[in-house]
């Protein structure tokens, strides 16, 4: 399978448990489970569920066993970015080349929105009744549920997302701009990684800290080509405005670096990650082609 239908496989599959898992109707509030629904199905590259659905191939598991944890990371990502565009934040109008949550809805209903996405990511992990074609273990969904919460709390996606705000108009170090997008970006890649993993019934500890390397490498891959997207692409291809960066005075590679470097810094990165594959067989081949996809996509 090539590389672009490998993606649309693991996006349709993505998609379709998604639209089992949320709620489509409500007695409460009909216009929140709206906003949900709006927020995930709008469209996104689901470049973390991808990484869930290959790491667990990867050590030779099975997508059925990965769909929790695909859906669960997908939600968390979903939700952080409806926080991320309200206007005590980024204050965004475009997400994905719609109007964000807060746009389409209000603001109120956009944070209840990724409120209730956010504890959804964890039930669906701890009730396997939401899920069963899925059979994952007590001890597989408690290392799930913990991995989850590590990556998207206040030392992993949060904390990098104070440490973002904190920073406008701030000259940050290369190492403290590394810092800050090990949090806030890679904390959640590097755990769509090694949730994948664990969702195979056995995997080796090796395999752990080779994974780990590679999500380490392509998390701030992810994020340098990022900031080099805001540069060089238009608003219509990105979805979201363009040099929203640069307007908000916001430490990027491409400030510190310059634009060149920042793109041997990308490539670099991409090297690195699949080195760290070295061990891992053919059924390793999506995350390295992952790698390569994720700094030449363009948007």
């Amino acid at each position: 399978m090539t590389l672009e239908g490998y993606i649309n496989h693991c996006r349709d599959r993505l998609d379709n448990a998604m639209g089992r898992v949320l709620p489509d109707h409500s007695d409460v509030s009909e216009r929140l489970v709206s906003a949900i629904r709006y927020s995930i199905f709008n469209g996104g590259k689901r470049i973390r569920p991808l990484l869930v659905y290959a790491a667990c191939q990867s050590v030779g598991g099975c997508e059925s066993n990965a769909d929790p944890a695909a859906c669960a990371i997908e939600l968390i990502h979903a939700y952080s970015l409806i926080h991320d565009d309200l206007p005590a934040m980024d204050d965004d109008d475009l997400r994905r080349g719609k109007p964000t949550c807060h746009k389409a809805y209000d603001e109120a209903t956009a944070i209840l929105a990724g409120d209730a996405m956010q504890s959804l990511a964890f039930e669906l992990l701890s009730h396997e009744h939401m899920m069963p074609d899925s059979f994952l273990s007590d001890k597989q969904r408690l290392l799930l549920i913990k991995n989850l919460s590590c990556a998207s709390g206040h030392g992993g996606m949060v904390g990098g997302q104070a440490m973002d705000l904190e920073s406008v108009g701030i000259e940050l170090s290369r190492d403290q701009l590394a810092l800050m997008h090990q949090h806030k970006t890679g904390a959640l890649i590097r755990a769509s990684v090694t949730m994948g993993a664990i969702s195979h019934s056995t995997v080796e500890d090796w395999q752990i800290r080779q994974l780990d390397s590679y999500a380490n490498a392509i998390g701030l891959a992810f994020q340098v080509q990022d900031d080099i997207l805001d540069v060089v692409a238009d608003t219509n291809t990105l979805g979201k405005q363009q040099g929203a960066d640069q307007a908000l005075d916001k430490p990027t590679y491409v400030s510190i670096l310059g634009l060149e470097a920042a793109r041997e810094y990308a490539m670099s990165l991409c090297d690195t990650a699949i080195q760290s594959l070295s061990d891992f067989d053919d059924l390793a081949q999506p995350l390295r082609q992952l790698a390569g996809y994720i700094i030449e996509r363009r948007y």
